[in-house]
């Protein structure tokens, strides 16, 4: 509940402070006191807009602080913990308004955003008046006050969870059959490429061990010729070893006639042999190491040829090729297989829409269930408050093709006013103090269930009198046993069943000039003073023995 508020320089209020009590509190006090200050300010402080205007002439900012003490479970408190909030005992919101209409909040004092000020604001203050255009024009709230009352938001939350479950599924069958259809489309793509790189048989690190093979044979080529050249002047047609050889022979054969002068020359020339033989060995053995096959040069090229077209094709390196190839060849399986997994897919999404579809019937059936009970709850409210020719309806439709996460019901509150009219939806069809009036029957009716802990009720009782604004009353207090009930009320059968009563007042500081600034004021009245104000609001200017006494009775009854 609100246990307290503190408004300070906020138009005519310059510094107030309330403690404020379980059950009914009402707020009473001649017309331009101040109610509506009091409301604007609390209103501020849940999220509403801001306004410089606000701020009290002379004064640079306006502030209005409202604590509240809430149960340990109440879901304002999840509000905090997504938030990221301190949450350790009351919950204080806080509200600056600068005069040049910039504002700042708090929760806890922790700086938060509007948008989380008034997430928080819905569930802990409701402020209904004659002109509501909150719970009772927005039926999407119909449906969830419907379920609240009727015990059935965990179905419906259970509803929205199989609502996800087979969206997912949808998206799922949805995503694999579009690859499917994507896949099939390439399929003679996928064929294609998938059977080209399976004959080039590329294999990882073959472009670098192909192009080393071919710089050693492109060097081979460069010294062949070379080689060749010189195996043809020590061993070839060109070698002067058979004409050395035959030199020897002549030698050797006048070797006798002059020893002295052929024997050095001999061994001279058969060393030269020698050395000619050791040279063709060296040159055979560096030939064979440098063998060089056109050929092959030639496969070499064309392979490093095929594989880069191959890699520049596919946009992958040729390291990358054979992996690509690998995933050809599962897309193509893939492909094959996509069928049947689309077909599990299909039955998985299939039985989800079952599980949600039979959840939602049931859910639409205990909906049905719940609005004739609501229906007979709120009719039975309305003769007293002076509507027994109205009549209450639910008007509840479901349509099988409108699925949604609350299920296939839409739910509004419809009212008929009078026999032989057309009932329609309550805000189109009531008039003011009419809709004030079915108001307070559904929230008397709904207190416990679907409702904030803070109810503020602004003058619902204007236009009516006597039984009617006691039943008013009546039922207001009925309200506060389970709920915390502020009322701005100007009916004296209301204020009579108050439990706590506050009176706003409008006058300029004891003491001060005449042409002083005035401020609104807040005083809890005990019993003396409360008669004294019930007799007021019953005389008017001048308050009378006889209405005292009026007073006195309706406080005693």
């Amino acid at each position: 509940m609100l246990s307290s508020l503190s408004i300070r320089d906020i138009v005519l209020i310059e510094k107030l402070d309330l403690v404020l009590n379980e059950g009914l509190t009402v707020l009473t006090g001649e017309t331009g006191a101040g109610k509506s200050i009091l409301l604007d300010a609390l209103s501020l402080a849940l999220g509403g807009r801001g306004d410089g205007s606000l701020v009290r002439h002379g004064e640079a900012k306006g502030q209005v602080t409202a604590v509240f003490d809430l149960a340990p479970d109440h879901p304002a408190r999840a509000v905090l913990a997504e938030a990221d909030i301190a949450d350790e005992g009351d919950l204080i919101i806080r509200r600056t308004q600068m005069a040049d209409g910039r504002t700042r909040a708090s929760v806890n004092e922790q700086p938060v955003s509007l948008q989380t000020l008034r997430a928080l604001a819905q569930r802990l203050v409701e402020i209904h008046g004659q002109h509501d255009d909150r719970a009772l024009i927005n039926p999407a709230s119909h449906r969830a006050l419907l379920d609240a009352f009727g015990g059935l938001t965990p179905q419906t939350e259970a509803l929205t969870g199989l609502w996800r479950a087979w969206r997912a599924a949808v998206e799922l069958a949805d995503g694999e059959r579009a690859r499917l259809e994507a896949a099939a489309r390439d399929a003679d793509y996928l064929r294609h490429a998938a059977a080209e790189l399976e004959a080039l048989g590329a294999e990882a690190g073959e472009e670098s061990r192909l192009a080393e093979r071919r710089s050693s044979m492109m060097r081979s080529e460069k010294i062949a010729a070379d080689l060749s050249e010189a195996m043809d002047a020590v061993g070839g047609g060109g070698s002067p070893v058979p004409t050395l050889a035959a030199a020897v022979r002549r030698l050797e054969r006048r070797a006798g006639e002059a020893q002295d002068l052929v024997k050095p020359a001999v061994e001279a020339i058969d060393q030269a042999l020698d050395a000619l033989e050791s040279a063709r060995a060296h040159l055979e053995a560096a030939m064979r190491e440098a063998d060089f096959d056109p050929r092959e040069l030639e496969r070499i090229e064309e392979r490093l040829f095929a594989l880069r077209a191959a890699a520049r094709k596919y946009g992958v390196s040729i390291d990358d090729l054979p992996a690509r190839a690998a995933r050809f060849s599962a897309d193509l399986v893939a492909l094959d297989r996509g069928a049947t997994r689309l077909k599990e897919l299909e039955r998985a999404a299939t039985a989800a829409e079952a599980a949600y579809r039979d959840a939602a019937n049931r859910l639409s059936a205990a909906r049905a269930a719940a609005a004739e009970t609501l229906m007979a709850a709120v009719n039975a409210e309305l003769p007293p408050l002076k509507l027994e020719r109205a009549v209450f309806s639910v008007a509840l439709s479901s349509d099988a093709a409108a699925a949604g996460p609350e299920g296939l019901d839409r739910v509004e509150f419809w009212v008929q006013t009078n026999p032989g009219t057309r009932p329609g939806p309550m805000m189109k069809v009531a008039s003011g103090g009419e809709l004030s009036r079915f108001l307070l029957a559904l929230k008397v009716v709904l207190a416990d269930r679907g409702s904030a802990p803070t109810l503020i009720f602004d003058e619902i009782d204007t236009g009516v009198g006597g039984a009617v604004a006691d039943a008013i009353g009546a039922r207001l207090a009925r309200l506060a046993d389970r709920v915390q009930v502020l009322s701005v009320t100007h009916a004296p059968q209301v204020a009579a069943r108050a439990r706590h009563h506050l009176l706003i007042s409008k006058a300029s500081a004891p003491g001060a000039a005449k042409d002083a600034p005035v401020t609104t004021r807040v005083a809890p009245l005990d019993t003396d003073r409360r008669k004294e104000e019930i007799a007021r609001m019953l005389a008017g200017a001048t308050v009378t023995a006889e209405a005292r006494a009026a007073a006195e009775r309706l406080l005693g009854a």
